[in-house]
């Protein structure tokens, strides 16, 4: 009986054969897009960290060579202050000494007092930045905005 009823649907059961045919072709072709978009998704995915890695090499140099001109920097600031201290201590010498204001002029005695006075207070200062450097402009590269946070660099 099952024979004949299928007989008799068979109009319509290829009908539906065909209906289910177009669909899996509609699925695979659907299926073969995705795939390629996939593929290209991944290739895309393998430049994006191509430059990632790239980059985060370039930052590591960037942060090692800004940690290098900082100490450069401290140790300049340090000798800097150092020379000013021996300036001073000499300044002061000169202008305590009978035979030092008598060996220089009136002239020199004020350009070594005004010095002096200048000299002092800059070495009093507790932070004294580099007159050659030019930090007023705020830059958003300056050296106290950049964090020296080395845990992002093992990831």
């Amino acid at each position: 009986e099952q024979g004949l009823q299928l007989l008799e649907l068979g109009g319509s059961v290829e009908e539906d054969y065909i209906r289910i045919a177009r669909c899996f072709e509609a699925t695979r072709q659907r299926c073969c897009r995705l795939e390629q978009d996939g593929q290209r998704a991944r290739e895309q995915l393998a430049r994006v960290e191509s430059e990632r890695a790239a980059l985060e090499v370039k930052l590591k140099h960037a942060r090692n060579q800004v940690e290098v001109e900082m100490k450069k920097r401290h140790r300049a600031e340090a000798e800097l202050e150092k020379q000013e201290r021996k300036l001073q201590l000499v300044l002061e010498l000169l202008m305590q000494e009978p035979w030092g204001k008598e060996a220089l002029s009136r002239e020199h005695c004020s350009v070594l007092s005004a010095l002096a006075g200048r000299r002092l207070g800059a070495a009093l200062a507790p932070v004294r930045r580099s007159s050659v450097v030019d930090e007023s402009c705020q830059s958003l590269l300056s050296h106290s905005d950049i964090s020296y946070d080395r845990t992002e660099d093992d990831v």
